[in-house]
């Protein structure tokens, strides 16, 4: 598992990074939600990687 935090707004940014934000179940700034660390989560991790924060556990 895996702790992801948003650190920056989704505001003006690329459909598919939103989508990826959205899938991760990040809804608003500085929520906190933990994941299953998989290949298909980390991916999506990778691409919005400057707007989210990850905390391995």
């Amino acid at each position: 598992m895996m702790q992801v935090t948003l650190v920056r707004s989704v505001n003006g940014r690329l459909a598919g990074h939103k989508a990826c934000v959205r899938g991760l179940g990040l809804r608003r700034m500085h929520q906190i939600v933990e994941v299953e660390d998989t290949p298909c989560t980390r991916g999506m991790v990778n691409k919005v990687n400057y707007m989210v924060k990850v905390v391995e556990s």
